[in-house]
C-alpha cells in the first residue's frame, strides 16, 4: 500500500506522528501524509501475537452448535433438535463445547434420541474427543476400525473418536474452512500475528495455510507448528515441533524423548502440549534425557506443582500459558479440585520469579479470541462468577501485555520495539496506555497494521 501516516499517537508516554513506508517504520517525529489517522492520543504499541491458536478448529467452530451451556445431556438433544431442523438432511451438524466433566460422556446411541437424519459430530470441549451419531459412524467407519474408534465389549463402536481427526477429516473429506471471518476478529483486536500449533499440521494442511496466506483470508503473519516435517514456503515460519502427551494414555518417557530426538534432526525446537501435572513430568524427564535448547516451550502449563517449577526454569523452557482459562474455567476448577491445588493452575507470578520465560495464546477454539481478556485475568485471576483464583499469582496488566509481545521465535522474549527501521506491526489503541492498562477488558483497538498493511480500522 503506498505510504500511511499516524498522527497524534502517543508513544512512550508522548505524543507523535509515525510514518509506515516501504515495508518499515520510516519516521516519527511532526509529519504529514497523504493518507492519515488520526491516532488522537491513542497508545500506539507492537501488534500482538497469538502464541498458540488452532486456526481451522476456530474458523470450524464460527460454524458450529456451542453446547458450552448444555449442563445435561437432555440440554444437548434439545440444542441439536434446534439445530437440524434448519438445516437440509445431507448437511452435517458439527456442535462443540460439550463438557462431559458435568453431563458424562455421550455415545452414538444418546445422538441418535436427536431423531434428525443428519450426520452429527459432537466435540468434548477438551477438544480430544469427537462423539458422532449412526448417521455419521455410516458415512466414516472403515473396517477394521482404526485404534481411535472406541468399540464396546461387543465389538460395536460407541460412537467415540479419541485425537482421530486427522482420520475423521480424510474419511469426510471435508473442505477446509474459510479463514476471512477469523482473520478479521483477530485483527479487530490487534492481533498481527499466529502460531497454529496443531499436532495434526503436515503438508496438506501447510498447504491450506499457505493458501489462505496467499489469497489473502488469512491477513496475519503466520507460524507453523506440526507433528512432524513441514515443507518450507514464503507464505509462513516453520516453528517448533509439536508434541501431545495425553493422559488418558500416557507415553513413556522415552517415546516423548524420541520425538524430541526427531525435531533436533529436523533443527527445530519442541513445544509439548502439558496441561496436567502427569503430563508435565513425563516432559520435564524427556527434556532432561534429550537437553533442552533455546526456543523449547511448554504449551499450557495448566498444572505447574510448585516442585516443578525449579525444574522448568533450569531447563531454559518457556511456558505459553492461557490466563483466561482462569476466567472461563475457574469456576468449575473450584469445584472439581482442591483448595491448595488452585495455585497450580495456569501459573504467572511464581515462574516469573523463578525466571521462566512466558507467553500467551488464545489455544481457540478451546478459549476465547480476546487477548485483552486474557490480560485483564492475568491481573485480577477473577473468574467468570467473580470469584478469585490464585491471588498470589497475579501480575501486572503491564507484564500481562508484555505476553503477545515477543516475537515467534522468542515468545517470552524481548518485546518488539516502535521505532524507525522497525517492522511496521502495529496496534493502536483507542486510549493512552496507562488508562488501557487500568482497565484491559475495555480496550477498543483503533487500528491493526500487519506488515505496513492496514488491516482493521475501527468504524
Amino acid at each position: 500500500m503506498s505510504a500511511l501516516t499516524l498522527r497524534n499517537a502517543e508513544l512512550n508516554g508522548v505524543r507523535t506522528d509515525v510514518r509506515i513506508e516501504a515495508g518499515r517504520i520510516a519516521a516519527m517525529g511532526a509529519l504529514r501524509g497523504a493518507h492519515e489517522i488520526d491516532a488522537r492520543g491513542g497508545a500506539l504499541i507492537p501488534g500482538l501475537i497469538d502464541h498458540h491458536i488452532h486456526l481451522f478448529a476456530t474458523a470450524a467452530r464460527m460454524e458450529s452448535v456451542d453446547l458450552g451451556a448444555a449442563r445435561s445431556k437432555d440440554d444437548v438433544i434439545s440444542l441439536l433438535r434446534a439445530a437440524t431442523a434448519a438445516r437440509a438432511a445431507d448437511i452435517w451438524v458439527r456442535a462443540i463445547g460439550f463438557d462431559d466433566s458435568v453431563a458424562g460422556l455421550l455415545s452414538r446411541d444418546e445422538l441418535d434420541l436427536v431423531g434428525a437424519p443428519n450426520p452429527i459430530r459432537v466435540q468434548d470441549r477438551t477438544g480430544a474427543l469427537w462423539v458422532l451419531n449412526s448417521v455419521a459412524l455410516e458415512r466414516v467407519l472403515e473396517t477394521p476400525a482404526p485404534a481411535c474408534v472406541e468399540l464396546d465389549a461387543s465389538g460395536r463402536a460407541t460412537g467415540r473418536i479419541w485425537r482421530g481427526d486427522a482420520w475423521l477429516r480424510t474419511r469426510m473429506g471435508s473442505a477446509a474452512p474459510s479463514l476471512a471471518a477469523l482473520s478479521s476478529q483477530l485483527a479487530a483486536r490487534g492481533v498481527v500475528g499466529v502460531t497454529d500449533a496443531s499436532v495434526t499440521n503436515g503438508a496438506e494442511e501447510a498447504q491450506l495455510l499457505a493458501a489462505a496466506r496467499g489469497d489473502g483470508a488469512l491477513r496475519q503473519s503466520l507460524c507453523l507448528m506440526g507433528g512432524g516435517e513441514l515443507p518450507a514456503s514464503e507464505q509462513y515460519e516453520i516453528g517448533p515441533l509439536k508434541i501431545l502427551p495425553d493422559e488418558r494414555d500416557l507415553p513413556d518417557v522415552e517415546s516423548v524423548a524420541a520425538k524430541m530426538r526427531l525435531a533436533r534432526q529436523l533443527g527445530r525446537a519442541v513445544a509439548v502440549h502439558c496441561v496436567t501435572a502427569a503430563e508435565l513430568a513425563v516432559t520435564l524427564a524427556a527434556y532432561e534425557a534429550v537437553g533442552a535448547r533455546k526456543g523449547d516451550r511448554i504449551e499450557h502449563g495448566g498444572v505447574i506443582p510448585e516442585g516443578m517449577i525449579e525444574t522448568v526454569a533450569a531447563l531454559g523452557l518457556t511456558v505459553v500459558t492461557q490466563p483466561h482459562f482462569i476466567f472461563e474455567r475457574g469456576d468449575r476448577y473450584r469445584r472439581t479440585m482442591d483448595a491448595q491445588e488452585w495455585s497450580d493452575l495456569y501459573r504467572l507470578a511464581s515462574l516469573r520469579r523463578a525466571g521462566v520465560a512466558m507467553a500467551a495464546g488464545s489455544d481457540a477454539p478451546y478459549g476465547g479470541l480476546d487477548p485483552w481478556r486474557a490480560i485483564a485475568t492475568a491481573a485480577a485471576r477473577t473468574t467468570r462468577e467473580g470469584e478469585v483464583l490464585g491471588a498470589e499469582e497475579r501480575v501486572s496488566a503491564h507484564e500481562a501485555l508484555a505476553l503477545y509481545l515477543g516475537g515467534f521465535h522468542a515468545p517470552g522474549g524481548p518485546a518488539r520495539r516502535v521505532e524507525v527501521g522497525a517492522a511496521p506491526d502495529l496496534c493502536l489503541l483507542d486510549r493512552p496506555l496507562t488508562d488501557a492498562l487500568a482497565a484491559p477488558s475495555e480496550v477498543r483497538v483503533h487500528a491493526t497494521i500487519a506488515r505496513g498493511e492496514l488491516i482493521y480500522e475501527a468504524s
